[in-house]
């Protein structure tokens, strides 16, 4: 039976150097670090590719993020993984626990995360399962 995490996140992005692979492109390349709390306690740090013009609210992004810390008071980490768009200025965010990922007592999870901004504060909600869990 799946279960669900749910709390808030502070983001924090900054530009990177591009590599000689993308540097010839229009994509950006950030870093991407997180504090989370509630139901997940702990940090995350990972790297995000976007292309496109959010200023007129298209856009596109791909990233991967490392959480470190407790889930529902499990110790470990795992691997979230955002593909995700933005058309119009609505989003489409897609964001799921990368298979495998998971180390400690967050082995073998699964799950997506669904992100929620509202009046420009983040928070979470993350359905999850782990197979030591009925």
């Amino acid at each position: 039976m799946p279960r669900i995490a749910q709390g808030t996140f502070e983001a924090r992005t900054a530009p990177l150097p591009l590599d000689d692979a993308i540097a010839a492109t229009s994509i950006a390349r950030y870093s991407l670090d997180k504090v989370y709390r509630g139901d997940m306690e702990g940090a995350s740090a990972g790297e995000m590719l976007g292309a496109g013009n959010p200023a007129t609210g298209s856009a596109g992004y791909v990233a991967i993020e490392q959480f470190t810390g407790t889930l529902h008071g499990k110790s470990g980490s795992f691997a979230l993984q955002h593909s995700s768009t933005m058309q119009g200025g609505a989003f489409d965010i897609n964001v799921r626990v990368a298979p495998g990922s998971g180390t400690g007592d967050l082995e073998g999870i699964a799950g997506s995360l669904t992100i929620i901004v509202a009046a420009g504060k983040h928070s979470y909600s993350l359905e999850y399962t782990l197979p030591s869990e009925p």
